[in-house]
């Protein structure tokens, strides 16, 4: 009797904690997704090319990228915080007034799945296209895209 005390307190601290994280793991994921936009760059993109189809071209490299700067360095911001409180509630995404749920890209720009074979497995043409390097500007090189 002594040795299922300790197993059963065991079990339970198991089961309290692995019961129910979808919520902590999305509100993680998200986190890590906000806070690599800096890396990525994508509010930065489309608020350039808002302000420029929107406002004016002129304003679009000036204005547009302080806008875009500032919203880069604010969804970064909700990303650490999303990361360092991902197992406090409420887990929804914060801050959606502001911010897009998901991280933007730019509405000249929708990237599909990397040319790979985890994902595209052509075997008899060796190759199946796809982009190649997608952050830099005219590196799409799509082949059999249906």
């Amino acid at each position: 009797m002594r040795n299922v005390l300790p197993f059963l307190t065991l079990a339970a601290l198991a089961a309290l904690f692995t019961a129910g994280c979808a919520g902590p793991e999305e509100k993680l994921g998200l986190g890590v997704d906000n806070t690599f936009d800096i890396v990525r760059l994508g509010e930065l993109r489309r608020s350039l090319e808002q302000t420029a189809v929107f406002d004016s071209p002129d304003v679009g490299y000036t204005t547009g990228f302080i806008h875009g700067v500032d919203r880069t360095l604010g969804r970064t911001g909700m990303g650490i915080f999303q990361i360092v409180t991902f197992p406090i509630p409420p887990y929804h995404p914060i801050a959606t007034k502001y911010f897009a749920p998901e991280p933007p890209y730019p509405d000249n720009y929708k990237p599909g799945l990397l040319s790979d074979s985890l994902f595209d497995t052509d075997t008899q043409v060796g190759f199946s296209g796809g982009d190649v390097a997608p952050l830099i500007p005219g590196s799409r090189f799509r082949i059999f895209d249906n």
